[in-house]
């Protein structure tokens, strides 16, 4: 069964009704919400995307901005934690500010590790503001394989 809205009005809306749609509904409201022009672009946590290959899982962190010494990565009980916080800059009394628009935030991130990877092989390298974190597999070593004689 499907089911379908129609909105059957009628007569057309006035110029009136639909600009307050645009201003006060879903219209424009949402869209400057959820723009990249409010000050909240990534919303809490940066982006991240995540791929496998045969031989290890990459994490790309999307941080623009940051600088390698801003990153702190750990890796406790199974959990990658990647955190970053920019230094704040110092400001110059000869200088006026007329306007700022971006500023930079901490942030805090963390994931599960599965069990195939091994932790202690873990790097990562900061490169045109993406940090990318490459998590080794573990070797797979299977046990040779053996006769077993029945009794």
């Amino acid at each position: 069964m499907t089911l379908v809205k129609l909105n059957h009005s009628p007569l057309p809306k006035t110029f009136g009704g639909i600009m307050e749609d645009i201003f006060n509904n879903a219209g424009l409201n949402k869209l400057w919400k959820d723009d990249f022009a409010t000050a909240d672009f990534f919303g809490a946590h940066p982006p991240v995307n995540v791929h496998e290959t045969k031989e290890a899982y990459l994490l790309d962190v999307m941080a623009p901005g940051f600088s390698k010494e801003d990153f702190k990565i750990s890796v406790e009980d199974k959990t990658l934690t990647i955190s970053a916080e920019k230094k704040t800059e110092t400001k110059d009394e000869n200088e006026k500010q007329i306007r700022k628009e971006f500023s930079f935030r901490s942030f805090k991130r963390a994931f599960t590790l599965h069990e195939s990877v091994d932790a202690s092989k873990i790097n990562a390298k900061y490169d045109n503001g993406v940090l990318k974190v490459n998590l080794p597999k573990k070797e797979n070593k299977q046990d040779a394989p053996k006769a077993i004689t029945v009794e």
